[in-house]
């Protein structure tokens, strides 16, 4: 765990923000085709990241934060999704956990903001390959006689081993429901592994993480309450963090077709015989996707607003009370954009090989990993079931409702285990 540096010199505005981080990001951009073709992981990026206090922005301001809106936020994830989606993306576990952690005990704040604020930052190990049951884990919490442990093997653990803590979904030991379990990524029994074989978001080490009999401090396990407003409001941020790495994918899709036109001088036989860059219909095709990438990043500033607003009204005790609950309507707002987005910015990607032709298939360029990284972050929630759940809301006011987690479903188990919104 590295130092961050003093977050009382980090502004909350978007302006300051910018002028602080735009330079690392570039930094950052520039080496983005180089890591993809040597699949070399960003270890050092993230931490020079880290260092300069990139995951403490949503600390509170009363913990010692900068407390940046989830709207300035995604302003600055976006632009450094553009610089390279696997950073923004592996950032996901950590925020998340942040945004979990406002609706904690105070013992359990005063724990782990500190802990951030000094530099640490946390992955995520959630999901189980296979072999649980639909809403159940089989990885365990259980008492000893030193204490608490937790054992299990998780997949999809995107950020763990960038990280100095990993936050596991857990069971207690013998019961449905779930929990979690904080724990460090370098302590006896933790076992990570980069061995994500997607097509897509190569560089996130979204691997496999072991745990077996992992110590679990008092301040660790972290209790959730099934459609609670931790639980709904998390899992819509986590879901919001997935649609701005799209949106941060489509501009530097733009962003590339571009600069390609501008730079190119040779032309089609079959065309008009001008440079590509005063051709119409090139200019044409540019301009559709710098839309689409428009319209994908005002998409994802809204649902941000629609999650600032869901905090702020999860604190007055009359909300719900004539409808659903903030944090609900942030639900439904990012379940809408599920559906809108990923459209958008694989759009986007495709609409990039329109513009200069064969040359912009060379594997040096590694344009393609603008749609390989798009399709593999929109496979991340089946849009056919988003689709679903918004029609359902608005022709019967139902609101949204998940299971606690992923698993295999049964006739004589599929409907059964507790849910929670999400």
């Amino acid at each position: 765990m590295s130092p961050a540096t003093s977050t009382a010199v980090l502004p909350s505005e978007l302006a300051p923000l910018r002028e602080r981080f735009s330079p690392l990001f570039e930094r950052i951009a520039a080496g983005t085709v180089e890591r993809e073709r040597e699949r070399r992981l960003p270890a050092a990026e993230i931490a020079e990241l880290d260092e300069a206090g990139f995951g403490t922005l949503r600390v509170p301001r009363e913990h010692g934060g900068p407390g940046v809106s989830i709207e300035t936020f995604t302003h600055l994830l976006v632009d450094l999704a553009r610089a390279d989606s696997n950073i923004a993306h592996q950032y996901r576990s950590h925020f998340g956990f942040l945004e979990s952690l406002r609706f904690q005990p105070a013992q359990v704040q005063d724990l782990w903001y500190p802990r951030i604020l000094a530099g640490a930052t946390v992955g995520n190990a959630s999901t189980e390959r296979g072999g649980n049951r639909l809403g159940t884990l089989n990885t365990q919490l259980a008492s000893t006689s030193d204490g608490t442990t937790v054992s299990g093997t998780k997949y999809y653990t995107t950020g763990t081993i960038f990280a100095d803590y990993t936050r596991v979904s857990a069971a207690l030991e013998g019961q449905d429901g779930r929990c979690f379990a904080v724990v460090p990524t370098d302590a006896p029994g933790v076992t990570i592994e980069d061995d994500w074989d997607g097509f897509g978001q190569k560089l996130t080490g979204t691997g496999t993480t072991v745990l077996e009999s992992v110590a679990v401090e008092p301040g660790g396990v972290l209790e959730r309450e099934p459609g609670g407003y931790e639980a709904t409001h998390e899992a819509a941020f986590f879901q919001h963090v997935l649609l701005v790495v799209l949106a941060g994918i489509a501009r530097a899709a733009r962003d590339d077709a571009a600069f390609l036109v501008a730079s190119r001088s040779r032309t089609f036989n079959t065309g008009s015989g001008l440079p590509f860059r005063e051709d119409p219909l090139i200019q044409e095709a540019v301009g559709r996707l710098a839309a689409k990438a428009f319209s994908a990043e005002a998409v994802v500033l809204q649902c941000a607003r629609a999650l600032d607003e869901g905090l702020v009204a999860s604190e007055d005790p009359a909300d719900g009370a004539d409808g659903p609950r903030g944090v609900d309507r942030a639900e439904i707002a990012l379940e809408q954009a599920q559906i809108s987005v990923p459209e958008l910015a694989l759009g986007a990607a495709q609409d990039l090989f329109l513009t200069v032709g064969a040359s912009a298939t060379s594997t040096s360029k590694a344009l393609d990993r603008h749609w390989r990284n798009a399709q593999t972050v929109a496979t991340h929630n089946p849009i056919a079931f988003r689709a679903r759940s918004v029609g359902d809301h608005f022709i019967n006011g139902t609101v949204p409702e998940g299971l606690n987690a992923i698993g295999e479903a049964t006739s004589a188990t599929a409907g059964t285990p507790s849910k929670e919104r999400s």
